[in-house]
């Protein structure tokens, strides 16, 4: 169980069959009951904004947070982690793949990998301090809280000077994790509660799409 669904498995499951639910179950923490409900919800989401069965970033909003209209930097960089084929679009796969991430059953080590791609804006392996700083004033943010320029800067001194402890001005995946399990609420954005239960999460959505198939 974990998070490693390659590019060929998203194309085995994209049609939403029992086999490419097999695959999904195998290889995330949901059921096959939970991976059909996901399907029905993909379905509805893929045809919210534009009805093309591809998750834009605005039909991904309204599955992670439960609200369509307001956009982040963390919404951003997530979508982007999980368009395996840079095509633009989420599609069945990496749909089910990005819900797996944030699934309380994941491993924490799945967690902090997928915590580093998202700081990583630039994706070249490492977190800079710029990009450190972003994420820092995009979590502000999100959390509405307002603090001035001097003390987003000391927040930021202070987490990179203890983070990059090898002095290279930059934080690598070893330093990344060390910190992390010194300070696991960074963590605590990577864990939905909800998804424990898909047909309770998202009960009008599953409810509705199983409605309209009944009256064809």
């Amino acid at each position: 169980m974990g998070c490693g669904i390659s590019k060929k498995d998203t194309a085995e499951v994209s049609s939403g069959g029992l086999d490419g639910h097999l695959v999904l179950s195998s290889k995330t923490p949901f059921s096959v009951s939970e991976i059909e409900s996901l399907y029905e919800l993909f379905k509805k989401l893929s045809t919210s904004v534009v009805k093309d069965d591809l998750i834009r970033k605005e039909e991904l909003q309204l599955t992670i947070f439960q609200n369509s209209n307001k956009r982040n930097l963390f919404l951003d960089r997530m979508f982007d982690t999980f368009d395996v084929d840079g095509n633009g679009y989420i599609e069945f796969g990496e749909f089910v793949q990005a819900l797996s991430v944030f699934h309380p059953k994941t491993p924490e080590a799945i967690k902090i990998t997928y915590a580093f791609k998202l700081y990583d804006l630039r994706q070249t392996g490492y977190i800079e301090r710029e990009e450190l700083k972003e994420m820092v004033v995009a979590i502000l943010q999100e959390s509405d809280l307002t603090l001035s320029d001097d003390v987003v800067e000391m927040i930021v001194d202070k987490t990179f000077t203890e983070t990059d402890t090898k002095g290279d001005g930059r934080i690598d995946m070893e330093e990344w994790r060390e910190y992390v399990a010194k300070n696991p609420t960074l963590l605590k954005n990577m864990t939905l509660p909800y998804l424990m239960d898909i047909s309770l999460a998202f009960p009008s959505f599953v409810m509705h799409s199983k409605a309209e198939e009944t009256h064809l």
